[in-house]
């Protein structure tokens, strides 16, 4: 009970604070037409501290030449896996985690052209898997722009949007087991025509978040995106109850060599494998992948995927098609795979409570049969100031097939999770 009674007195003070995000009063002469955006940026730009919720404190020298902003957020969840135990008995599991705790510097200097980022998983343990993001990017004009230093890999809608902009508690299994993530490299981006037409592309290691290579192979990337109806933001939910329709089509392709060890593992860094070709990806989950290709031999990793995001008056959809292949080198043996997830929302109270759904599936071997997953999700939201301090809750169906002589799997997953941003 002492316990319950903390936790509903965390929850209160929380909900007390939630109107810490009130607008300044050059954001209201701003929005009631009494000032322009110009005047606007002059007064903001004179102070020397500021704060925005979600975007943390910002700091800005004299002469406006180095500005730097510190924030972070937090993730606190709970989770209740009841294990179908039809081929045997299961062990269910119940508890909280710390699911994610980002810190986050960035800015500009010198010039506001001249901009950097870091951000580091408090919560997450090791120094290669903590740093997650630390780079720098240059704006020649809004159609050129130059990054370099670790970063996500261009590819997937879902895993390009921040963890803490998603309309589920975490992201779809099709994403999980396909996204290349955080990596080192380089890469050319911009937008035209006032975002609705946008690029990357980009050479990076292949090795994952903080590896480095131990070979002379390397990966690319690229992506494009259209916005016909004008530009719409990485961030799922339609929090702006948005008045005209606004609609998102993109693709991306990514492409790695890699080797298999002797363990019947992809590794090709010093201290990290990319997600796909881990345990929990795609290539490198099924063991029958991985025996698929011989001991050290060099394989050719090809990913590519489409996507869609639609907006409109409180409704939300969303959905992505993966699909992958893996060839040795030396044999020529090949491994296929394919996941896909489609999703929608829509806000029964405008700006603040929100049901959605979402279906996903994961091929891993397209040629063996009884490897698919599939996840069917609910999910309930309510957001006291956006994406910077809400509460969800989702219930998932996950759908098993096993090998010749045991039965599937369904086990139910429930997941609460409360989110701060500061």
């Amino acid at each position: 009970m002492k316990r319950l009674a903390t936790a509903v007195g965390l929850l209160g003070l929380l909900l007390t604070c939630r109107e810490t995000g009130a607008r300044t009063l050059e954001e209201i002469l701003k929005e009631k037409g009494v000032i322009t955006e110009a005047d606007f940026k002059e007064a903001t730009a004179a102070r020397p501290m500021a704060y925005q919720l979600g975007k943390g404190f910002t700091f800005t020298s004299p002469d406006n030449r180095f500005q730097l902003s510190l924030g972070g957020r937090g993730q606190f969840q709970y989770q209740y896996l009841d294990k179908d135990d039809v081929n045997g008995p299961a062990q269910d599991t119940s508890g909280g985690r710390i699911r994610r705790f980002k810190v986050f510097m960035g800015g500009y200097a010198f010039t506001r052209d001249l901009t950097y980022r870091l951000q580091v998983d408090l919560a997450k343990s090791g120094t290669a898997q903590m740093m997650e993001e630390a780079s720098v990017a240059y704006r020649f004009v809004d159609e050129a722009r130059l990054q370099a230093g670790q970063f996500k890999i261009p590819f997937a809608r879902q895993e390009l949007t921040s963890d803490g902009a998603l309309q589920f508690v975490d992201r779809a299994n099709a994403v999980d087991v396909f996204k290349p993530s955080y990596d080192i490299g380089a890469m050319a981006f911009g937008k035209a025509a006032g975002g609705k037409l946008a690029y990357n592309a980009g050479l990076f290691n292949g090795t994952g978040q903080g590896g480095t290579r131990t070979t002379n192979s390397g990966a690319w990337a690229a992506r494009i995106v259209a916005n016909p109806f004008g530009e719409m933001a990485y961030s799922e939910a339609d929090l702006a109850d948005t008045p005209s329709p606004l609609l998102s089509l993109g693709a991306g392709y990514f492409a790695n060599t890699l080797k298999r060890n002797g363990n019947a593992t992809f590794l090709d860094t010093t201290s990290s494998t990319p997600p796909y070709a881990g345990s929990n990806g795609w290539l490198g989950k099924a063991a029958a992948n991985t025996a698929v290709f011989d001991n050290t031999e060099r394989v050719d990793v090809d990913s590519y995927g489409f996507d869609a995001a639609f907006k409109w008056r409180g409704l939300s959809v969303q959905g992505e098609y993966f699909g992958g292949k893996a060839e040795g080198q030396s044999n020529g043996r090949s491994v296929h795979a394919r996941g896909y997830y489609a999703q929608a929302g829509y806000f029964l109270l405008p700006k603040r409570l929100e049901v959605a759904g979402r279906y996903s599936g994961v091929d891993p071997n397209r040629d063996r049969p009884r490897d698919l997953q599939i996840e069917v999700a609910g999910a309930v939201s309510y957001y006291f100031e956006g994406h910077n301090l809400k509460v969800q809750g989702d219930y998932t169906n996950i759908h098993i097939q096993r090998a010749a002589g045991l039965q599937a799997t369904d086990d139910k997953q429930l997941r609460v999770q409360a989110q701060v941003a500061f």
